[in-house]
Parts: C-alpha cells; structure tokens; sequence
C-alpha cells in the first residue's frame, strides 16, 4: 500500500521538521506524480486502439497501466523520506490516480467491457472529492488518507484485471474486486466530507 503523503491542516511540517510551503515544486516526487498524468492519454490512446482485436496492443496498455499506478507508490515513498511533501504534490497526487483510473474505467466502458453506472459511480466520487479539496483550499490542504489509499491500490488491482483478456475464475475474481472497490470507494468518499467539513470549521 502506498505511504500517504503527509495528513493535513494547513502549512504542516514534513518529517523532518521542514515546512511543505519551503520545499521547491521541482522535485522528483511531484516530477513522477508529472510524468504519472503524461502516461494518461498514451494509455488511452492504446487501449481504445487496441480494443477486442489487438490483444498484444491491449497487454501494452496494461503495461503501461501497471507501470503508471506503481509509480503512485514510489513518489508517495521519495516525498516522505526525502521531506519533499509540497502543497502540489498533495493535490496533483491524488488528481493524477483519479486521472488514471477515471481514463481506465471510460475505456473499459467504452468497449463493453464495465457496466457504465460503474465507471460513472466512481467518477462522480472522484470528482466530488476533487471539488471538496479546492473547497477547502484556502484553509488547507486535505491529503490523501489511508483509505483513500487503500482504496486506490484496490481499484488499480481491479481494474487492472478488468483490462486484461481474461475470462473464466479471473473473470469472476475482478467482478467480486471490482465490488469492493466500489464500497470502499463510497465509504472513502464519505469520510473526505466529513474531513472537509471539519477542517472548514476548524479554521473559520
């Protein structure tokens, strides 16, 4: 499971005493959380082309897929250990696994192959946390949680599955992973209202 970028109230220290707002943007945490959302529209563009026809085309979207969730893992690992946590990384973070896996879902939806009150369920989720974070930004920064983490990690895996050509006993396991991803990303979605909400009061 990923490490979670710092928690947040506003203008928090990093790990080693240092002050997010004094840690440069240009940093190689916030430069693969970049190149995370640059790998977006290539994987689009593969699956989408290679739909049900071209399944080596296909295994090379999911490569890159895989590649662009793993690393979700390792920039969320450099900007703890090195304390180069920043208010953008806390924002383009999270923006980028919702990029990746909103563009995921729509393709999987678009070839027939994910119900789309599915993908519109979790996109309508994303993107309510996404306003609730600009919501609240004058007053902080809500960073990612430890749900909201699990619940990255266990979409990624199924949808993961969902992209590849498998059928039979992976079949069923993707559908069963595909539900609970999505309670998890309900339940998740509740809990950054609740954050938002108290955060707003809280520095009122």
């Amino acid at each position: 499971m990923t490490a979670p970028r710092e928690q947040l109230t506003p203008a928090t220290p990093g790990p080693h005493g240092v002050a997010a707002a004094h840690v440069g943007v240009a940093n190689l945490a916030n430069g693969l959380t970049v190149a995370r959302l640059a790998m977006v529209p290539l994987f689009f563009a593969l699956f989408i082309a290679a739909g049900h026809h071209d399944t080596g085309l296909r295994l090379v979207a999911t490569a890159v897929f895989v590649i662009a969730s793993l690393t979700d893992r390792v920039d969320g690992e450099i900007a703890r250990r090195r304390s180069l946590v920043t208010d953008f990384g806390k924002i383009a973070d999270p923006i980028a696994d919702k990029a990746l896996t909103g563009a995921a879902l729509i393709a999987l939806s678009l070839v027939g192959d994910l119900a789309w009150w599915v993908t519109l369920l979790v996109l309508a989720r994303e993107l309510g946390v996404t306003m609730l974070r600009f919501w609240v930004i004058r007053r902080g920064v809500i960073a990612a949680s430890r749900g909201g983490k699990v619940k990255t990690v266990v979409q990624a895996f199924a949808t993961g599955l969902y992209l590849l050509p498998i059928h039979g006993v992976w079949g069923t396991l993707r559908w069963w992973l595909m539900g609970v991803a999505i309670v998890i990303t309900l339940a998740t979605g509740l809990d950054y209202v609740m954050r938002a909400v108290r955060l707003r009061r809280a520095t009122r």
